[in-house]
């Protein structure tokens, strides 16, 4: 009997994180796909150096709205969670207005910096064109706080779908004003065509911030309800602002510690370039090679990999409120688990495949494309090693260890500064050094919060399936999709073969992880349509 109910209880703590990322992930695929529909394009149109443009206002952007979209909602998603896991839901709405009027402040002190600060701030990174697409950015850092903090409340109450939803609307109008904005003003000059491209994030985010308020609106009377149902208890708006900035603060300053290092990176890169005798257009160049065709793809991952965390917080803290220890266990195992399941595939998957890639996005830009490969081969290496980094991040701080990571995550940050200064000075290395560094440093990041990982939750992570089989089936897949693309691209043509691939590859994938037994019939279960899906596998196997 203790058997049967360990097992319900592990299976219970992994269905929530596995929905939660089911539908986040679902939403991130859509994000992700509309991101490539905008950037792809506009490489072409402008090239590495209006990327280059683009890419440091984003940088800058994503220094300064870190606070928004990384420490709050994780303090707002872990105190609403545990308020409502004790029926306390009057102090779990109390928790998110009080953490509201605080990022309403903090977005308006962003979009100051961003906006009146642009000049200094692109001189001091060594590309001062970039000032006016940092300019256009900035107004975004008003609504962005705010959006954050109804995704937070909805996320503690293991809701979702709002954040889903809105993340997919903030996207399409991002990437609609954006495009459009950029070819209006592409015969102007590149800085122009960049501002244009950079100011559809305002829009988008006044849009989703308007569907938020719609959803807050429609689930007021359920809200009403449920706190006058509940415990009659209330924390004074003072206690309420300590617990969410101990909370939010270390998030933050952990969080911010990866922009910052991207930004200080970027001005390690052009001027260590500049320095060994790379010319100003040179180092633009190559830059860009990174930003504009490098990045993109290698963050496409990252969408799944956040949905993982973003789930594993509300559903650790509601069980570690409860003191349920099996369920906090069972959730990060399962958190682990997924977060292999997908970092693995796609890192060997773009790694194979990366020339006929590159030649599909890029065919305006075949020459430039070509040339960033080399770098685009080490970047992907670190697709796994920020995924593992993140997930410990997510676990230790459901469990209130915030404070680690940080700590962590900074010491790993000053290797990889003095890493990147060292190898991008070697000239024969060049760019490949930022690339490197990324790979250690993160690698190092996880490290240390594994060892924390497991201090403080006490969960053991099975090696075997964790690890070996889906690296196994990620090996295996990369070998087929490879012989796939190479015999049919004689046959149809290179950019036919390589989606013929892609889909084979992870038609080959998705076999393996059901052979080798990675997933289990209860974690496909607890996705949507899983239990059609497993009906649908024991027609072939016997699965259940």
């Amino acid at each position: 009997m203790a058997k049967v109910v360990e097992e319900e209880k592990r299976i219970s703590g992994s269905s929530s994180v596995l929905k939660g990322t089911a539908i986040i992930g679902a939403a991130g695929i859509i994000v992700k796909i509309l991101g490539a529909i905008f950037r792809i394009p506009l490489t072409n149109w402008i090239g590495s150096i209006g990327m280059s443009y683009y890419q440091v206002a984003y940088n800058i952007y994503n220094a300064l709205v870190i606070m928004a979209i990384a420490g709050f909602p994780v303090a707002v998603s872990k105190l609403v969670s545990e308020n409502v896991a004790k029926k306390r839901y009057g102090n779990a709405h109390k928790v998110f207005k009080t953490a509201a009027t605080l990022m309403a402040v903090i977005g308006g002190v962003s979009a100051g910096i961003c906006f009146f600060g642009a000049d200094i701030l692109t001189a001091r990174i060594g590309n001062p064109d970039a000032a006016l697409a940092v300019r256009s950015i900035a107004p975004a850092l008003l609504f962005v706080p705010l959006v954050s903090s109804f995704r937070g409340f909805f996320q503690g109450r293991q809701n979702m779908s709002p954040t889903a939803i809105s993340e997919v609307i903030e996207q399409f109008f991002r990437v609609m004003v954006g495009f459009i904005l950029a070819r209006v003003f592409l015969s102007v000059g590149l800085p122009q065509t960049a501002a244009g491209a950079s100011f559809g994030a305002t829009i988008g985010s006044i849009c989703a911030l308007a569907f938020m308020g719609l959803v807050y609106v429609m689930h007021k009377q359920i809200i009403r309800r449920e706190i006058s149902r509940g415990e009659d208890y209330y924390e004074d708006t003072k206690t309420l602002v300590k617990k969410i900035l101990g909370i939010a603060i270390p998030i933050i300053i952990g969080a911010e510690v990866i922009p910052i290092m991207y930004a200080i990176d970027m001005s390690i890169i052009m001027n260590r370039l500049q320095a060994t005798g790379w010319s100003m257009d040179e180092s633009q160049h190559l830059y860009g090679l990174m930003s504009g065709y490098c990045n993109s793809l290698i963050n496409l991952p990252e969408f799944l990999i956040q949905a993982i965390a973003i789930s594993m917080v509300p559903a650790i803290s509601h069980a570690a409120a409860k003191k349920d220890k099996q369920n906090v266990e069972s959730s990060v195992a399962a958190g682990y688990k997924l977060t292999t399941l997908i970092a693995f595939p796609c890192m060997v998957g773009l790694m194979v495949l990366a020339k006929p890639i590159f030649m599909l996005l890029y065919p305006s830009k075949i020459d430039e494309a070509m040339e960033a490969i080399p770098t685009f081969l080490l970047m992907a290496v670190s697709i796994v090693t920020v995924a593992m980094y993140e997930t410990s991040t997510g676990a230790l701080q459901a469990v209130g260890k915030q404070v680690i990571p940080m700590r962590n995550v900074g010491v790993s940050a000053v290797i990889k500064v003095i890493l990147t200064y060292i190898l991008v000075g070697i000239r024969s290395i060049n760019l490949n050094g930022a690339a490197i560094s990324s790979i250690v440093a993160f690698f190092l990041a996880f490290i240390l919060n594994e060892i924390a990982v497991k201090k403080y939750t006490g969960v053991h992570i099975k090696l075997k399936d964790t690890y070996l089989k889906p690296g196994i089936a990620s090996l295996v897949m990369g070998v087929c999709a490879y012989g796939v693309y190479r015999l049919l691209a004689l046959i149809i043509g290179a950019r036919i073969a390589v989606l013929i691939a892609v889909l084979a590859g992870a038609g080959v994938y998705a076999v393996l992880v059901v052979a080798l037994r990675i997933a289990e019939p209860e974690d496909i279960a607890a996705v949507p349509y899983g239990h059609k899906l497993n009906k649908l596998i024991n027609k072939f196997v016997k699965w259940e």
